[in-house]
């Protein structure tokens, strides 16, 4: 990707998720929004080009086709050093499988930080490539997710249905 100024270039998708907007620079993919229910809108200094996510596009759809597990993008994650560690915990949770806010805060050292664990994982840049959607409660109820809970439902269902053909 090259440069676009201060801004960012980004491009749309349609998705088992709903329409997903994904945006990024000459340093990699840096943010993946739900464009459902218009609860976000492009700000005006980041320039519209296809081209730059050809890569990123064809790995999302090979993920809702279900023919992709893992994903390989470059990225260009901002955030602080404790949200970084839990988002790089993220990508450890086996496509398919589904952990607890409480067990990813054991993952990371810190048993005591749910909370700060949850928020980190609100805060989320690039969902479903970092799989914040596999981390549920303790009660193993679905908790927030910033595409919606009938988003998360449906990359969770999408996965499952994967994961079982893949033990049959």
């Amino acid at each position: 990707m090259r440069d676009s100024g201060n801004g960012l270039f980004y491009t749309t998708m349609e998705s088992l998720a709903g329409p997903l907007v994904l945006a990024g620079n000459s340093g990699g993919l840096r943010r993946i929004h739900f464009a459902n229910g218009g609860r976000f809108s492009v700000p005006e200094d980041w320039k519209q080009d296809d081209a730059p996510f050809g890569e990123a596009v064809r790995q999302l759809r090979a993920y809702f086709s279900g023919e992709l597990r893992e994903f390989n993008l470059l990225l260009a994650l901002e955030g602080t050093a404790f949200q970084m560690k839990v988002w790089n915990s993220l990508r450890t949770i086996p496509y398919g499988r589904t952990i607890s806010y409480a067990q990813l805060a054991k993952e990371i050292g810190n048993p005591k930080a749910v909370r700060a664990v949850g928020l980190a994982n609100g805060c989320n840049p690039v969902p479903i490539v970092i799989p914040c959607h596999r981390v549920i409660g303790s009660n193993g109820n679905l908790t927030g997710f910033g595409g919606g809970l009938p988003a998360k439902k449906a990359l969770l269902a999408l996965e499952s249905r994967q994961r079982s053909l893949l033990e049959v």
